[in-house]
């Protein structure tokens, strides 16, 4: 086989690390080429001999004492590891001891940036019983912390730790077959190995691969400062602009600025985006504006209790913490066991992270015991209605709907953790539902299709009801209601609409008190006004019905005179009343006239002499004169 990253051989066939400035994928040691440094580390992968910087010993399971026999950890190519040992309870211990850090930028005082270096390691258990695998952090030579412990058979899976202290580290592996003090060797079957172990930033260490950096006048090459990365057109530091941050650890590459998910902001350090505690929501017709600060102190949710095989009870405790103090992670989770023997307890801080808790009546202790923290989600992704985001679902149908004029706010975390059935490290889910009445922080609960919190152990689901998730009230939120005119006072009340779907924000506007006319004035008015019309109506009935008259006599009189003068063909002069003439005479009709013969007498037709024509019948001729 090869040698490891970093390394290559010499002239003694022996694997030599490449000198600095050099790189090797374990065939051959490479200059970096101009503008690039080499990204130091330790990188094994290939067991053909014992690494010297590691060893292995026996610790005994019953006196706790260590053998000092060698051997414990056996290497076979490609993976190292358990040897079979001389007793079943006995831990068998791999170290690795790391004399210091160099990394590539300062450590500040931000929660992304904290990472001093990271130790990954590939590893895998095959195990008939409850076989247990540790993994142990020493800090200056000191007594080892146990930081994660895996039973029983486990699948080829990854673990990350981060390094938050430049000291001298020793990482430490031990393998217990059974806790049970029993003679002979009946579990030797049972193993665990470890394929790989890659440590980041190694003082004095070698390199696998160079990433880019900005030149300096010196000649030599350094990295960019904290948020700002190497522009590839001029080969200078530039800062990442507001909404991106720097994504990718020095220790795995060139760092370059990616914009933020939606929803999220950048820090300024430009290492994170997070979410400020508000939201500005764009729908249909309106815009909606979110505000909940309190939920960025975080909350706590506990699943209903479980029971072991042997009938011990348990449960698990979430941790979360939404938004606000600049990206800082709120949300943490303890390992109490080991304070209670006398050790540090164990803290993961997170976004969002889970214990399981064994209730102190159970245990007898003062206090519930809190084991196995894990983080949960270590990056905000983003914030948004959509139920997708960057591969994680959110699946609606896991809790009771949703108003429908008011979608839920769904926040989206990942962790860095990954694990063989979590290829792309853990998920978790959050979604902010509205309720007005449950004021503060509301109430957390997990779907109870899947009481753990998830469905597949990979993707964790919470919904969080809670006034905080309602819009900021605004004038969309009420109506106004128009009251009678009661007294020449008209009063106009506002109201929220129901449901009420808002919390906070503008409050309901005063009442609007103005004059008006009532119902019983207008229909006075009416009343008047209709009299008024009816009586001019009248007036001018009686108008022309008086004019009607006056052209009835002139007509009649006019057929009365020309049957008086039927042999006489010449026509009167005039129609009109002559003077002397009383328009008021008796008259006697020797026929009577139809309707429709008085229209006609009405409507003929005047002659340009101002008078008007009528048609005359004489008794001398069938044929009518025209006057």
């Amino acid at each position: 086989p090869p040698c490891n990253p970093g390394f290559a051989k010499g002239n003694s066939s022996t694997c030599q690390p490449c000198p600095y400035g050099f790189y090797s994928n374990g065939s051959a040691c490479l200059s970096c080429p101009e503008g690039t440094e080499p990204v130091l580390g330790l990188e094994y992968k290939w067991w053909n001999v014992l690494p010297p910087n590691m060893e292995t010993t026996v610790l005994s399971g019953i006196n706790f004492e260590y053998k000092g026999i060698a051997g414990s950890w056996e290497v076979a190519g490609d993976y190292i590891y358990t040897a079979a040992g001389a007793s079943d309870s006995d831990f068998m211990i791999l170290t690795l001891v790391v004399p210091g850090f160099s990394p590539p930028s300062p450590v500040l005082e931000d929660t992304e940036s904290r990472e001093v270096a990271r130790i990954t390691f590939v590893f895998e258990t095959l195990c008939s019983i409850g076989c247990e695998l540790y993994f142990m952090v020493g800090v200056n030579s000191h007594t080892n912390t146990p930081v994660e412990t895996w039973t029983g058979s486990t699948g080829k899976q990854s673990y990350t730790y981060l390094v938050e202290k430049n000291a001298t580290m020793s990482f430490t592996w031990a393998f217990q077959r059974t806790p049970y003090h029993e003679a002979g060797r009946r579990f030797t079957s049972d193993v665990a190995k470890l394929y790989s172990i890659n440590v980041t930033n190694v003082q004095g260490g070698v390199a696998s691969f160079c990433r880019r950096c900005a030149p300096q006048p010196t000649g030599s090459c350094a990295p960019c400062s904290p948020g700002s990365a190497v522009d590839p057109s001029s080969g200078t530091c530039q800062p990442c602009p507001p909404g991106t941050y720097l994504r990718g650890h020095p220790s795995d590459g060139t760092p370059t600025c990616h914009p933020c998910g939606p929803g999220t902001r950048s820090n300024q350090l430009r290492s994170l985006c997070y979410n400020n505690c508000s939201l500005a929501l764009a729908l249909p017709g309106r815009m909606l504006h979110f505000e909940f600060p309190s939920l960025g102190q975080g909350a706590g949710v506990g699943t209903g209790p479980s029971f072991t095989p042997k009938g011990l009870r348990y449960s698990h405790h979430f941790r979360l913490s939404l938004c606000g103090h600049q990206g800082r992670k709120m949300a943490s989770c303890a390992d109490n066991v080991t304070a209670g023997l006398g050790g540090p307890a164990r803290v993961v801080t997170s976004y969002v992270c889970q214990a399981i808790l064994v209730p102190p009546d159970v245990t007898s202790a003062r206090a519930a015991v809190s084991s196995q923290p894990v983080s949960l989600g270590d990056h905000l992704l983003g914030v948004t209605t959509s139920s997708v985001l960057d591969g994680i679902v959110s699946p609606p149908e896991l809790f009771p709907p949703s108003h429908p004029d008011l979608p839920d706010i769904i926040f989206f975390f990942r962790s860095n953790d990954m694990t063989q059935p979590c290829s792309g490290g853990r998920a978790t889910t959050i979604r902010l539902r509205c309720d007005p009445l449950r004021v503060g922080t509301g109430t957390l609960a997990v779907p109870s299709k899947c009481p753990e919190g998830t469905c597949d152990g990979c993707t964790f689901h919470f919904l969080w009801v809670t006034a905080e998730g309602c819009p900021r009230c605004s004038s969309s939120h009420h109506r106004p209601i128009v009251g009678a005119c009661i007294g020449g006072v008209q009063k106009t009340t506002y109201v929220w609409r129901e449901p009420r779907l808002c919390h906070g924000g503008d409050a309901l506007p005063p009442q609007v008190i103005q004059a008006c006319r009532s119902v019983d004035f207008w229909l006075k008015v009416g009343i008047s006004t209709g009299t008024c019309v009816a009586v001019l109506l009248a007036a001018l009935a009686a108008y022309f019905w008086k004019k009607t008259q006056k052209l009835e006599y002139k007509y009649s009189k006019l057929v009365m005179d020309a049957a008086a003068r039927e042999t006489d063909a010449t026509s009167p002069d005039s129609c009109a009343i002559m003077e002397g003439e009383d328009a008021e005479d008796e008259l006697l009709f020797a026929t009577e006239m139809s309707l429709f013969g008085k229209l006609k007498a009405l409507t003929a037709k005047r002659m340009p002499d101002g008078f008007d024509s009528v048609p005359l019948k004489t008794s001398s001729s069938s044929t009518d004169r025209e006057l």
